[in-house]
């Protein structure tokens, strides 16, 4: 396929959908981070390197779902074509850096949380893209809706 000139459209969409990805994965890194930050320097969590109780990582785990969602939602929002599956892309690469930060933390020991953390950050990666690709597929659709009736 080729723009009006004849120039390939093909390259600047996989462009595009790199930087969809790119984008929700930034915005996820950004929120998780600026979040526990906050939370540190205000008391609520620990002192940076002290070990925390579960229910601060419950509220850790709440908070990274939404920023997931919310991550998913801007990479599907910014993709040029099939925004669930930009989201789903993004949500296993969350799969795979999550197993990776899980093997890390339990190879480590009891020092760095428990165990059901990291595991479970695994496993809401994809329900988490899911949500996100699906808000956008929505909200994607009304905005056009208008148009097309």
């Amino acid at each position: 396929m080729a723009d009006v000139d004849g120039t390939p459209t093909r390259p600047r969409r996989i462009g595009r959908s790199i930087g969809a990805v790119f984008a929700g994965i930034l915005a996820i890194v950004v929120l998780d981070m600026g979040i526990d930050h906050i939370l540190h320097t205000s008391g609520i969590f620990p002192p940076y390197g002290e070990s925390m109780a579960d229910g601060l990582f419950l509220l850790a785990l709440g908070y990274r779902i939404v920023d997931s969602i919310v991550g998913t939602f801007l990479t599907a929002s910014l993709a040029p074509s099939r925004p669930l599956r930009h989201a789903l892309i993004l949500g296993t690469i969350g799969v795979v850096l999550s197993s990776l930060g899980a093997l890390a933390t339990i190879a480590a020991g009891p020092e760095l949380g428990p165990t059901w953390y990291p595991l479970t950050l695994v496993a809401v990666a994809l329900p988490c893209a899911y949500v996100g690709g699906k808000l956008a597929e929505r909200r994607r659709q009304a905005t056009l809706q208008p148009v097309l009736a």
